[in-house]
């Protein structure tokens, strides 16, 4: 090839990787960019991780997640991040499926303070300086360019630089990368900022209405009182959306609709009480009723504890409607709670120096391993024990929090619950037993598994009463459930941290020593707080019939005190 070809065949190459360059790299102080980030996790791209976008200027910016709406839950709001630079504020604005707009402004001095180091980086071509900051703990490191006449952050929660950023890092582990910048022609630009951002909130509220509208709240009570010989609303018919009491006014009762779910919700049960009279700690218990069987709880509250199935045990008593048969299952317990000592009626009225009391107490659990028999029509209920006409208000909610903000494609499990025991007097005041049988004998239920069943747990609540020095109230004792004769787990219910609650208890005697009676440790609760269930599992359940027990060594009688154990049951597993 001779020297003047070879000439000719170099300059077309490299005027062809120039056009290539140019083509590829945005002219600097293009008027709009569209830059996309992706996200590093350990040194690791994520394909599969969040892609940001960020549409830029000189004076403004507006960056967003990227999503597939068809497969995002009707319920997510499409949230957007914009940078008024010239009026150095920010605005987040979130758009909801029925066509709502709210944002919540901040200007820039609420940001985080960076710290120049000096130092800088090469990133997509362009020159970065480098920034350091934190946020609550976090450690942030930031680098962003001005060669490119244009501003913009995918995450501007961290912080605003004067420029575009490029890179940043959280902690160290955690990046967000840019790693295409595109420039747009000027018949593709658009208004960056919006021309309406809809009701303007400050942050927590924004936030909270965005996170409100993902959970499904099911308000079962609002403001309901339980005390003992008030009106008794006593139905013949199911009418629901209607609150029925029973049992001496100390059971409320509504027919509820709660949502159908995904497998991967979480169930959080939410109750609120205060006093309306009665100063003691009292045993409370929100609760299911099963109507699977032939017979139910319902029938014991609109009929009397004579018409539910009884146990007789060793100690010549009867117990109505606790344990399961062939025709009854026992009511399911969502959660135990124990009031305190006469919070908010008793505020004004006693004085404790350097003690402040809270108007009221919240009991809120997770109670998500229910979530198989709390979908669809249910009979929800309260109880609280107490003989007083003022008694008690609560206020009742179960929520429902998505475990993903895509529509779930996975077909639903089919799970397999069994209610096995429930020796909480629900009816005390109606005459239903106290949970005494543990003297001298064991609970005993006789129940059949099916086939196809697995990954089965117990989920085992209790608590100890006897309110005196010798009752099993203040004593440890053991629990020790068997399964086929065989001891399926042992566990001491106890609980020393009760003094923790002290601002929940301003009627709570207070002795000699400066100890207050709500401060004792006691057989598994504390006045004041929720009790927590304990799981075990039950392996190697085979189909067919098989029987369970509970012992525990009951305290002795004293005078006309007695003890007595409060247990309740529940078998959980899913079908193959």
């Amino acid at each position: 090839m001779k020297i003047t070809q070879i000439k000719i065949t170099i300059l077309l190459l490299t005027f062809e990787l120039l056009t290539l360059i140019s083509f590829a790299t945005p002219k600097k102080n293009a008027e709009q960019l569209e830059v996309i980030y992706q996200t590093v996790v350990n040194g690791k791209t994520r394909p599969d991780g969040p892609k940001s976008k960020v549409l830029c200027s000189a004076t403004a910016s507006r960056s967003w997640v990227e999503s597939d709406d068809k497969k995002l839950l009707p319920t997510v709001a499409k949230e957007t991040s914009y940078v008024d630079y010239s009026a150095q504020k920010t605005f987040q604005l979130a758009r909801f499926s029925d066509g709502k707009v709210i944002h919540t402004p901040t200007t820039f001095s609420e940001y985080p303070v960076f710290t120049e180091t000096g130092e800088t980086a090469v990133i997509l071509g362009y020159n970065c300086k480098h920034l350091k900051t934190s946020l609550r703990s976090n450690s942030i490191d930031i680098w962003y360019t001005t060669e490119l006449g244009v501003k913009g952050t995918p995450a501007m929660g961290y912080g605003i630089p004067d420029g575009l950023v490029l890179k940043i890092v959280r902690n160290g582990n955690y990046e967000i990368v840019a790693t295409d910048i595109k420039p747009l022609k000027k018949k593709d630009s658009e208004s960056i900022l919006p021309d309406h951002m809809g009701e303007s909130l400050e942050l927590s509220l924004y936030k909270h209405r965005i996170t409100e509208n993902l959970i499904t709240t099911i308000p079962v009570f609002n403001n309901e009182q339980i005390s003992f010989g008030n009106e008794i609303i006593n139905p013949t018919d199911l009418e629901s959306e209607k609150t029925f009491k029973y049992s001496a006014g100390t059971v409320i009762l509504k027919k509820v609709k709660l949502p159908v779910v995904p497998d991967d919700t979480q169930l959080f049960v939410e109750l609120h009480q205060h006093s309306a009279g009665d100063a003691y700690d009292r045993t409370g218990s929100v609760f299911m009723i099963p109507l699977d069987k032939e017979q139910s709880f319902l029938d014991g509250l609109r009929n009397g504890t004579k018409t539910m199935p009884t146990i007789q045990a060793r100690n010549g008593k009867s117990y109505q409607g606790m344990v399961a048969n062939d025709k009854f299952s026992p009511l399911v317990e969502i959660m135990r709670f124990f009031t305190s000592f006469g919070i908010g009626q008793f505020n004004d009225k006693v004085t404790v120096y350097g003690q402040q009391w809270e108007d009221s107490t919240l009991y809120k659990q997770d109670v998500t391993e229910l979530l198989p028999v709390l979908q669809g029509e249910r009979w929800i209920g309260v109880f609280i024990g107490n003989y007083d006409k003022g008694g008690h208000r609560v206020s009742l909610k179960l929520k429902y929090y998505p475990g993903s903000m895509e529509v779930s494609e996975k077909p639903a499990k089919r799970y397999w619950t069994m209610p096995l025991f429930n020796t909480l007097n629900v009816m005390e005041m109606s005459g239903q037993e106290y949970g005494t049988m543990f003297e001298n004998d064991s609970l005993k239920v006789d129940f059949e598994v099916p086939s196809g069943v697995k990954n089965v747990q117990m989920r085992y609540i209790t608590t100890g009463h006897g309110g005196w020095g010798g009752g099993d109230e203040f004593n440890q004792k053991q629990n020790t459930v068997i399964l086929d004769n065989q001891v399926l787990f042992q566990f001491t219910p106890w609980r020393s941290d009760c003094a923790t609650f002290r601002q929940y208890n301003p009627a709570s005697g207070n002795f000699w020593n400066g100890v207050t009676s709500s401060d004792y440790s006691r057989s598994g609760w504390c006045p004041g707080t929720a009790t927590n269930p304990v799981y075990f599992p039950v392996s190697n359940l085979n189909p067919g019939k098989h029987q369970i027990k509970v012992a525990i060594p009951l305290g002795k009688n004293e005078g006309g005190s007695f003890s007595s154990w409060n247990v309740s049951g529940v078998l959980i597993g899913e079908y193959k």
